[in-house]
């Protein structure tokens, strides 16, 4: 059954690496109490990912004026999101759901992807309101079609 607008957001823990340097546990009730934009990414270091996750790092305080922080999710290990972040200046907690136990939570899970890769995060955006009740979702089966941040935000402004 597909995640839909209304349901309770799947609870998680998982580690980030480029923010600190060291692995942290972060899991989606450290954000209770705060709006959430909970994005998922194929793989790191390719071009529509590098081009997403620095777009929303460079447009941070515009997610922040909108009451909510921002997080990322990819199958990649930590080293390699510690890496990617370093060489592209991305500035949001990216975590590692390295065992894919995640995104299939969430719907936002591609089984079969390109180039006989299995287990790949689909591109996806949901926002999380405060209470952990998901209010937005767009996951999209095409990897190249970036989320639309315009709805996005202006689901945030609904939410205060």
């Amino acid at each position: 059954m597909a995640i839909k607008v209304g349901d309770k957001a799947p609870e998680f823990t998982l580690l980030s690496k480029n923010m600190t340097g060291e692995p942290k546990p972060i899991s989606l009730s450290d954000y209770k109490g705060k709006n959430l934009v909970l994005l998922f990414h194929p793989l790191a270091f390719t071009d529509n990912c590098t081009n997403e996750m620095c777009s929303i790092t460079n447009g941070l305080n515009e997610y922040t004026s909108l009451n909510a922080d921002v997080i990322a999710i990819g199958v990649d290990t930590l080293f390699t999101q510690e890496a990617w972040a370093k060489a592209s200046g991305i500035r949001i907690p990216l975590l590692s759901d390295f065992n894919k136990e995640v995104a299939p939570k969430y719907d936002a899970f591609y089984d079969e992807f390109v180039l006989g890769m299995k287990g790949v995060a689909k591109r996806s955006a949901f926002v999380i309101d405060k209470d952990g009740i998901i209010r937005y979702v767009e996951v999209n089966d095409d990897p190249g079609q970036l989320p639309n941040f315009d709805k996005i935000k202006e689901c945030l402004k609904t939410l205060g």
